[in-house]
């Protein structure tokens, strides 16, 4: 799989983007062949090159001519990208993006989307940012996009509005749940297009990840902080042995040996409470051949510190331990059976587009059970039969 790992560590904006993928190798000349498909004017596209911080980068500026530039709605702008002779992914993405910078601006201003003027942005300047790098990306052949944590950075702006706080409100809204590496730079760092373009594209936001590096580009930003400016795109693939499309969690888990047992079951409500996807308990031995299980709660990463938080709160544990494990689905879906014991939840598990197994529902059984006074067992396979029988498939097929 290709990858692209955007290295944001001063920050990203539309033309950043532009210039970085175009340093490390995408057409110049069949994007602007592509960008010119869209069938806007006023503007001209300006490409060359910048020593920014002893680093040579790409430097692309979007120059507006001496037209009159109006702001321009969302629906406005959906169908400029949708009437356009673009492939389908590219408009997609780029109208994704643009939504997704509508829905921020429309919260920050206490509007609805479809209100939203892209006069903040630059109606023309976003087109071609936005539009740009969805083309650049498909150039690239679509590479898995992860991205770095973004930069911190404070101060103020001028906004159509006046002063505004940095990072701007847009910006702030847009990158809710995305980690952050202190930088604290005075100066935008990360603009509000730019926010929506990686928060659209990025898989996932973390260090540098294991990958073959095969190309890299620098997309020059504008302003002088005094040292490199620039956004890193590194373009390369996955090494073998490891697939980085499958999606991972986190496994926080620590060792006890001086817990009263009773205390583990409000442990595990609370952890499963807290949105820990499965939490197991082993028996184990410690130091001093005392007795002592191995707590573990398997969640999203992005919830791992609420989850070592609660561990670190309701157990007797002084640490914790966290790794980040990949994990294969089968994709899941529920499905009731009516049987001679009433209807039985069951819970399917399907992999490419197969049905692999079929479970029912533990408290549908024990209620029926209770209810027919039969054993839960009884009840259990009644259900799998009446489910064979539905879909038609052997026990072999099934999985059964």
């Amino acid at each position: 799989m290709k990858i692209a790992y955007f290295d944001c560590f001063m920050g990203i904006s539309g033309d950043m983007t532009l210039g970085a993928l175009i340093d490390a190798g995408a057409d110049q000349q069949l994007f602007r062949e592509r960008l010119s498909g869209l069938g806007i004017d006023g503007y001209s596209l300006a490409i060359g090159k910048r020593i920014t911080g002893g680093i040579e980068a790409t430097n692309v500026s979007v120059v507006l001519d001496d037209h009159q530039h109006r702001p321009r709605h969302l629906q406005e702008i959906s169908e400029i990208i949708e009437n356009s002779g673009l492939s389908a992914r590219v408009r997609e993405t780029a109208i994704r993006i643009f939504t997704r910078l509508a829905r921020a601006e429309a919260k920050v201003h206490g509007s609805k989307p479809a209100e939203v003027h892209f006069h903040e942005v630059g109606a023309v300047d976003a087109l071609v940012d936005i539009v740009g790098s969805a083309i650049l990306l498909e150039l690239s052949d679509w590479p898995k996009v992860l991205a770095s944590p973004m930069p911190t950075f404070y101060g103020y702006t001028k906004g159509a509005h006046g002063i505004i706080p940095l990072p701007a409100p847009a910006t702030a809204e847009i990158l809710r749940g995305v980690p952050w590496q202190k930088r604290d730079i005075e100066g935008e760092l990360v603009t509000p297009t730019g926010a929506a373009i990686i928060t659209e594209i990025a898989a996932k936001f973390d260090g540098f990840p294991r990958m073959i590096v095969d190309k890299i580009g620098y997309g020059a930003g504008k302003n002088d902080f005094g040292g490199a400016n620039a956004l890193r795109i590194m373009l390369g693939e996955e090494p073998p042995g490891e697939d980085l499309s499958l999606p991972t969690v986190s496994v926080v888990e620590t060792n006890i040996d001086d817990l009263n047992p009773e205390f583990y079951e409000p442990v595990m409500e609370k952890l499963f409470a807290a949105g820990a996807l499965d939490v197991s308990m082993t028996p184990t031995m410690m130091k001093k051949n005392r007795p002592g299980v191995l707590l573990a709660a398997i969640c999203e990463t992005d919830r791992a510190k609420k989850i070592a938080d609660i561990i670190l709160a309701e157990t007797s544990t002084f640490g914790v331990r966290i790794s980040v494990s990949q994990r294969i689905c089968m994709e899941r879906h529920c499905e009731e059976i009516a049987t001679e014991f009433g209807v039985i939840g069951i819970k399917v598990g399907k992999r490419d587009g197969s049905i692999i197994t079929a479970s029912p529902e533990y408290e549908d059984c024990k209620r029926a059970a209770k209810e027919h006074a039969v054993s839960i067992r009884l009840v259990y396979e009644t259900a799998v039969g009446a489910f064979r029988r539905q879909k038609k498939t052997s026990a072999s097929s099934a999985g059964l």
